[in-house]
C-alpha cells in the first residue's frame, strides 16, 4: 500500500499483519479520491476505524489542512504514528486512541469537519451506530456542509437514513464494497 498522490506520493505505508485490518486497495483509493479531488484541499478530515491511516495520510497529501484518525487498537494507532512521521505528514494529524463513540465525544466542541470518513468492520452494524450517534447529538464538529462518507460492504443495508434526517446522494460501487455518500437531507437537495 502507498500514498497515491501529492506531497507524499509513492511513499508506501505500514499496515497491520492478519485480519484486524482491512486496508483499502490503492485502485478503490485512487477512484474514490478522484471523486473527491475539489473537496480534499484545505479540508479538515476524520478518519474513523482508522487503521493504518491510509485514507487520512492521503488526504493530508493532496493537501487537507488537518486530519483526526480514531483508531481503538493500539497497535494500529501506533502504526498511523509511524506512517504520519514517514510521510513528514505528522504536524497536521492527530491520533486518538479510544472508540468511535468515545473519540466523538472528545471531538465536541471543535469545528466542523469538511470530510467524516469511516471504514468500520463489515456486518457488525457500527456504520449504523456512528450515524444514529451524529443524529442524536447534533455535534459541534458536523454541520449541513459535512460529507459523511460510508466504506461498507455491497449488501449493507442503508434504507434507515431518512429517520437519522440523512440521504445518501451517491454511491460508488465496487466488486464486493461500496463507497455511500451521506449529507443531511436538506443539503442533499440542494
Amino acid at each position: 500500500m502507498r500514498v497515491i498522490a501529492g506531497t507524499a506520493r509513492r511513499l508506501p505505508l505500514k499496515t497491520l499483519e492478519g485480519r484486524d485490518t482491512r486496508p483499502t486497495t490503492d485502485r478503490i483509493k485512487e477512484t474514490l479520491f478522484n471523486i473527491l479531488q475539489n473537496d480534499i484541499y484545505g479540508c479538515r478530515f476524520l478518519d474513523l476505524y482508522a487503521g493504518s491511516g491510509a485514507i487520512g495520510i492521503e488526504a493530508l497529501s493532496r493537501g487537507a489542512e488537518r486530519a483526526v484518525f480514531i483508531e481503538q487498537k493500539k497497535e494500529a494507532a501506533s502504526c498511523i504514528r509511524e506512517n504520519l512521521r514517514f510521510t513528514h505528514l505528522e504536524d497536521r494529524g492527530e491520533v486518538l486512541v479510544c472508540d468511535v463513540l468515545d473519540g466523538l465525544n472528545r471531538l465536541q466542541g471543535r469545528e466542523p469537519f469538511h470530510i467524516l470518513f469511516l471504514d468500520p468492520p463489515y456486518g457488525q452494524g457500527e456504520e449504523r451506530r456512528v450515524l444514529e450517534y451524529l443524529a442524536r447529538r447534533n455535534p459541534s464538529f458536523v454541520d449541513d456542509d459535512t460529507l459523511i462518507l460510508v466504506e461498507a460492504a455491497k449488501k449493507t443495508d442503508f434504507g434507515y437514513l431518512p429517520s437519522l434526517g440523512l440521504e445518501a446522494f451517491r454511491v460508488k460501487e465496487y466488486k464486493t464494497n461500496m463507497h455511500v455518500f451521506i449529507r443531511r437531507k436538506e443539503q442533499a437537495n440542494e
